[in-house]
């Protein structure tokens, strides 16, 4: 994800909120919604080989945005611009993870993790792209936090790209409005094979195409911030074609750079390489037919969007049907790049909402509209929320929808390892540090959801809590001041 950017007052990269302090002395679980029943979390309910790890991105939390000749990216351009982000926050300082890796790796390693998603900033490695030369600061930035990663018995798994570009492509022509992009993103996956690859073994290529999307070409909340009613009031865009022609892009890049490792790295190196997709749950909103076919046409239009090309070869049918000429093509020979160019998939699953058909009924402007789906999300049902709220407009404590998300990549996509690589609760309001209950609460439920999607044949290699809190220090303290225990230590 890449929510509202905020400055921490603290030092350290963002909160591991919270893997995981759970104390034997809770009973078994129950979800915050009190709709889910929970069990008591175990390791041995995991496989041997199982990843426990947290997840950030470079931009949230490294900061030192221009020290060491990095260049600016699209990020540091946008932050900038008076108005652009709420109270003129940025990412400047962040938590300062640029000079305090090791802090943080110490504290990973005593946390008891064994593994730590990252991302690479595109600017600090390349600063203009392909337009000019490798950064050996960025190189060396990067290096330390890999071999020290590996020093503390914590695997990196490494995101090559997450939201973030040299904001030279964007001037230049468009950034990911333009093919062109394509060839400039597979020189950066060429620089991480060649300067990381011997030492990384599992690859992201893009975090998120689905939901960079929607914020950046459908509602112009995140840069280029672009859009067009009634979605929003940009200086320029077209929220009908953009997102489907950036995310084209994406895909693309994401194959030829997939290609390239399977060729000249992969052989050697002996890594994985996949993509991560913002993957939300929904449910029918009223027990019929068209609700139930809302549901599906939700899960179509953003998670099957990304995968079924790479797994497929092409776009879903229900975007085939509805989107018309709006929907870029595969040509054959891009249609055999793109299928068959993922070794896993990656899921970054919060929350579940309900879907209401707005084909055959009617719907607040926008939902009606094939860039929708013609589905309206809500959280609400007969004035009922659909879980217990968090500190996040659209993410409700839904546990169940861990097991339902789960099990729809299992059937549609079957065979495919599943790594969950973002998940974590953002507290509706302020917490006592040494007594945070609900979060427990919560990351045992969506755990045990978790456990009974594997115990029912789901290939799931992995769990990542996204950080995005001030410290974790504190964590230490509270599982010392709560007889707490370390999840991966428990038998």
């Amino acid at each position: 994800m890449m929510p509202q950017i905020r400055t921490p007052p603290s030092k350290l990269f963002p909160c591991l909120l919270l893997l995981l302090p759970l104390s034997s002395a809770f009973e078994s679980c129950q979800s915050l919604s009190n709709q889910d029943a929970g069990d008591e979390i175990r390791r041995s309910m995991f496989p041997d080989n199982f990843l426990f790890g947290a997840a950030t991105s470079s931009y949230q939390i490294e900061g030192a945005y221009f020290e060491d000749d990095k260049g600016l990216n699209n990020w540091d351009a946008f932050t900038h611009v008076p108005g652009g982000i709420k109270n003129g926050d940025n990412g400047d300082i962040a938590d300062d993870h640029y000079h305090r890796y090791m802090e943080d790796i110490v504290i990973m390693r005593s946390l008891g993790l064994n593994a730590y998603r990252f991302s690479i900033s595109w600017a600090r490695i390349l600063p203009r792209g392909r337009f000019g030369a490798v950064n050996p600061s960025g190189i060396m930035f990067y290096n330390k936090i890999i071999d020290n990663l590996l020093l503390n018995g914590i695997k990196p798994f490494v995101t090559i790209n997450h939201h973030d570009i040299p904001q030279e492509l964007e001037e230049r022509y468009g950034g990911w409005l333009n093919p062109l992009i394509q060839e400039d993103f597979v020189e950066l996956a060429k620089t991480c094979f060649e300067s990381f690859g011997e030492r990384v073994k599992h690859w992201t290529t893009i975090n998120e195409p689905n939901l960079f999307a929607e914020m950046a070409y459908l509602r112009g909340w995140y840069p280029p911030a672009r859009c067009s009613p009634p979605f929003g009031d940009c200086a320029a865009g077209d929220s009908d074609s953009e997102p489907l022609i950036a995310v084209h892009n994406m895909l693309l890049s994401h194959a030829k750079a997939a290609r390239l490792y399977r060729h000249q790295f992969q052989p050697k190196q002996q890594g994985l390489i996949g993509i991560v997709v913002n993957a939300f749950m929904y449910e029918p909103y009223r027990e019929n037919a068209f609700d139930r076919q809302a549901a599906s046409w939700g899960l179509a239009f953003n998670v099957a969007w990304i995968i079924d090309p790479l797994i497929y070869g092409y776009y879903p049918k229900e975007m085939r049907q509805y989107h018309g000429k709006e929907l870029p093509n595969f040509s054959p020979e891009e249609t055999e790049l793109v299928k068959g160019s993922l070794d896993f998939i990656g899921i970054n699953h919060y929350s579940t909402l309900y879907a209401m058909d707005c084909l055959h009924s009617p719907c607040s402007f926008g939902c009606d509209c094939p860039i929708r789906g013609y589905v309206n999300f809500t959280a609400e049902r007969d004035g009922i929320p659909i879980g217990d709220p968090t500190g996040m407009p659209r993410f409700f404590v839904v546990p169940r929808g861990m097991e339902k998300i789960v099990d729809y990549i299992k059937r549609r996509y079957p065979n495919l390892p599943i790594f969950v690589s973002e998940n974590g609760y953002s507290s509706p309001e302020q917490q006592d540090e040494l007594q945070d209950f609900k979060t427990i609460k919560f990351h045992e439920a969506y755990l045990a959801a978790l456990a009974r999607a594997i115990r029912n044949g789901a290939n799931v290699r992995g769990y990542f809590i996204w950080s995005l809190m001030d410290s974790f220090e504190w964590i230490l303290a509270m599982a010392s001041d709560l007889g707490s225990f370390m999840l991966i230590g428990k038998p």
